[in-house]
């Protein structure tokens, strides 16, 4: 009888961990780079402070690390409001959803050092690839997270409907940091302009969902 019963669990299909403990991890990880972002403006302040300039001096010499910082502080904020919206669905973890997720962690923790050289040293191509390449691995990333869930609907809380919305916004995004990746290398201008592609990302998103939605099932 014993046997019968331990036989009878064995048989029967694991549940899958709860995503609650890599959702906090994620959220702590996020809160910690966004701080970090600030980390380079302090020690320029600091020579600022040894070179007796004055604020205005101040924010015309640092006027690039400042926007760097503005736009990178932004662009964490989406990439986590994204991912919460993601895992907001979510209840359970698979190893592949795991892994998937570290891999957005390091983008995110990347991203600070991105910004640093990014305020500080002179824009060149290698650079550019670095801050737009590590927001577009980001956003890649995220679409595989989102296929992830959607292709595995026992990970999704009860009642929850697959998150159609949040892939066509990472595909979005996706396509417009590829976009302003190759317009960046091969303008090879010393500015982000074309990182105002990102404007077209609520657009182009609603577009990709309609498709989506006619091949997508609820």
């Amino acid at each position: 009888m014993g046997d019968t019963t331990i036989r009878a669990r064995a048989a029967q299909p694991r549940e899958n961990p709860t995503a609650e403990r890599l959702v906090f991890f994620t959220d702590a990880v996020v809160a910690i780079a966004m701080t970090l972002l600030i980390l380079p403006l302090m020690e320029s302040v600091s020579e600022a402070k040894a070179e007796d300039l004055t604020t205005a001096e101040y924010l015309n010499e640092h006027g690039g690390q400042l926007f760097s910082l503005a736009l990178s502080f932004v662009l964490i904020a989406v990439f986590w409001r994204q991912h919460h919206g993601l895992f907001d669905r979510v209840e359970r973890e698979t190893g592949a959803l795991v892994w998937l997720n570290i891999a957005w962690m390091f983008t995110i923790v990347w991203l600070p050092v991105a910004t640093a050289l990014t305020g500080s040293l002179h824009t060149d191509t290698l650079q550019q690839v670095l801050y737009i390449g590590t927001m577009l691995a980001n956003a890649v990333i995220m679409v595989l997270m989102n296929v992830v869930v959607i292709r595995t609907p026992r990970l999704l809380k009860a009642g929850q409907e697959r998150p159609i919305g949040g892939l066509s916004a990472a595909i979005a995004l996706s396509l417009l940091f590829g976009v302003a990746l190759l317009v960046a290398i091969l303008w090879q201008d010393d500015k982000y302009y074309p990182m105002f592609l990102l404007f077209l990302t609520g657009p182009l998103a609603r577009v990709i969902r309609s498709q989506l939605a006619r091949r997508v099932p609820a």
